[in-house]
């Protein structure tokens, strides 16, 4: 039996999410990197880098969360609210909220961070940006390790929405994927 195809997602919708998908992962595995290093003129341009990226990576949720409010994602499937339970259906929000609000918090904890520590963002060495909060030492150090939190609680939320996209493809089989997916159906 042939389940109907699901609504997809708009192609800007599409190009959003793996667009965030690659920086947010990208700049996580910076992140990690980098703070591993000894001080160095490579540690520092890594520095930037995660910076340039962070800022990036904040505007595009804005653009995506404008779009989203915008234009309404598809709903799931009809067979596939009827076959989740509702602890599914509980994570799949809590999830996807979660993701949302860590998409801004990360990036705004990690400019508070860097504006405290007297450390400016200069935008891909061209613009700078003006301080999230004044310099304060004693802040900065009850910031940083937030920063580093709150990528990790976005880590996991990211692990969690990957271990339920290949749940869905592999056991369930349900096509739920081919939604996100570029391209046509």
């Amino acid at each position: 039996m042939t389940q109907p195809a699901a609504a997809r997602y708009s192609g800007p919708a599409i190009a959003l999410h793996w667009l965030l998908a690659l920086a947010i992962i990208g700049t996580f595995c910076l992140g990690v990197y980098m703070t591993s290093l000894p001080m160095s003129p490579a540690r520092l341009k890594y520095y930037n880098w995660h910076k340039w990226a962070g800022v990036t990576i904040l505007a595009l949720s804005a653009l995506r969360l404008l779009w989203r409010l915008w234009r309404r994602p598809p709903p799931l499937p009809e067979q596939v609210l009827r076959s989740m339970p509702g602890w599914q259906r509980i994570a799949h929000h809590a999830t996807h909220h979660g993701m949302y609000l860590l998409f801004f918090a990360v990036p705004l904890v990690g400019w508070a961070y860097s504006s405290a520590a007297s450390f400016p963002i200069v935008w891909f060495g061209v613009l700078q940006l003006p301080d999230f909060v004044s310099p304060d030492r004693a802040l900065a150090q009850a910031i940083k390790p937030w920063h580093g939190a709150l990528a990790y609680a976005l880590a996991t939320l990211v692990v969690l929405h990957v271990a339920a996209v290949i749940k869905h493809q592999l056991i369930d089989r349900d096509g739920l994927l081919a939604r996100m997916l570029p391209g046509r159906a």
